[in-house]
């Protein structure tokens, strides 16, 4: 009897063993194929674009900014827009004047004088832009003042809508 029991006791331990082979065996399987799904989405998935804003001194440099102007002196800047979106850019840019009562927030200036706004420029995915040069001149002396620069995107249904804003802040003399 007591040899029957342990036969019995081995028996299921046997069994035991081949299910839990099994389960081992499935659960591995099924981590491979999620393991291998996310490194196959990870390697076709495409990289999240992107674009490039910039203000650029009068030699067309990112450095250097003019700080200092008098009162009617022209202070002269370039823009710059790198497209690295997967897909095509059109925009245009707007320029305007802040003085110190100008606020300037992530979503556009407020307060701020419209001077101007370049026409719709497209760019292809890698493509680069330099704007004509862009002169601003300030009728009244004081602190705190700023040539503000607006990216805008051109949609396909002819709105726009506002992307990035960026800015010089100079000390107009009399």
């Amino acid at each position: 009897m007591r040899k029957l029991h342990t036969e019995e006791k081995n028996s299921r331990e046997i069994n035991g063993n081949r299910v839990f082979d099994k389960l081992l065996k499935i659960s591995l399987i099924i981590g491979i194929f999620v393991v291998s799904g996310f490194i196959i989405y990870y390697l076709l998935k495409p990289e999240p674009g992107y674009y490039m804003f910039g203000i650029l001194n009068s030699e067309k440099r990112a450095e250097n900014y003019p700080t200092n102007a008098t009162i009617g002196e022209n202070v002269s800047v370039y823009c710059t827009v790198g497209n690295y979106l997967n897909r095509d850019l059109s925009f245009h840019i707007k320029v305007f004047r802040g003085d110190n009562t100008t606020i300037k927030e992530p979503e556009g200036s407020i307060n701020a004088i419209f001077l101007f706004n370049t026409s719709k420029i497209t760019l292809n995915h890698k493509q680069a832009w330099i704007s004509e040069q862009l002169n601003v001149s300030f009728p009244l002396s004081g602190p705190d003042q700023s040539i503000i620069v607006e990216l805008w995107e051109m949609l396909s249904n002819n709105n726009e809508t506002y992307l990035e804003i960026l800015w010089v802040i100079l000390t107009i003399f009399p």
